[in-house]
């Protein structure tokens, strides 16, 4: 019990804080970020024996995540949908007075999920385009073009002001 719990906490600390910043991307709610990465620790550690390789854990972790958030989003069917909110808690805003990361943050609020999600998953998480592909369950292919029109849809809602960003998450 000892060294499973130790292995847990191994991997729980290196990998928590992306966890959160990526459910705090896919919600952008902390209380419900906060909720989905305890959730997807305690499914985690439910079925950590299931876990064979290390350098997999990373992957698991955003499966469950993912998995996780989608149920969030079935139960709450009668609410309005999440993504349409505006950010009301200014301290939830990573970097704070940035305003050119903050213009950054608006416009990847617009975009769809389905070119946002990609997009996060390799910029926040640092997920090659293979891994995005797996934890989509899309090809190799689709994600380099999900990849490729989100940052082309950023680039129209920021005129020049994106470039740089855009160049250092290739």
């Amino acid at each position: 019990m000892a060294v499973r719990q130790h292995r847990f906490e191994i991997l729980a600390k290196a990998l928590v804080p992306g966890l959160y910043r990526y459910a705090w991307w896919l919600c952008r709610d902390r209380a419900l970020a906060d909720d989905l990465v305890q959730e997807t620790l305690l499914r985690a550690w439910r079925s950590l024996d299931q876990l064979r390789d290390e350098d997999a854990a990373r992957h698991w972790l955003i499966t469950i995540l993912r998995r996780e958030y989608l149920r969030e989003l079935s139960r709450r069917k009668d609410t309005v949908d999440i993504h349409e909110l505006p950010l009301a808690d200014p301290q939830a805003r990573v970097g704070g007075g940035d305003t050119d990361a903050e213009d950054v943050r608006r416009a990847l609020y617009k975009l769809e999920p389905e070119y946002r999600e990609p997009l996060v998953l390799q910029v926040l998480m640092g997920c090659s385009t293979q891994e995005i592909g797996e934890l989509l369950q899309l090809t190799q292919g689709a994600v380099l073009t999900r990849l490729f029109r989100a940052r082309q849809q950023l680039r129209e809602l920021l005129g020049g002001n994106a470039t740089q960003w855009l160049e250092g998450s290739a």
